[in-house]
């Protein structure tokens, strides 16, 4: 598996700077990893008002059980969701905050 350098703020950078991408090499596999990697907590983001309003939540760990919102993490745009659900992604695996 992947291992995610948590001093490669660089690769943070990159992504804040087009969370769409194309993305380089080195953030494709961060952000594989992020995404498809085993994580107790998993963040998603979820679209609350269409084309107008994206929230951040919480994947429940139970099938069938609802997302939980995560408080004061609503976005006028997708692109600042994505860039909130990244950090919490790489803190939640790397266990350092993203700067």
């Amino acid at each position: 598996m992947y291992e995610i350098d948590p001093k490669r703020t660089d690769l943070v950078a990159e992504f804040d700077a087009n969370p769409g991408g194309p993305y380089s090499r080195e953030l494709t596999m961060v952000l594989n990893r992020l995404r498809l990697g085993p994580m107790e907590e998993r963040f998603i983001v979820v679209c609350t008002k269409r084309r107008r309003e994206w929230a951040v939540a919480r994947m429940p760990t139970e099938r069938g059980r609802p997302v939980e919102l995560i408080e004061g993490a609503v976005f006028d745009n997708e692109d600042d969701a994505a860039r909130k659900v990244f950090r919490l992604r790489w803190r939640t695996v790397t266990g350092h905050e993203p700067t």
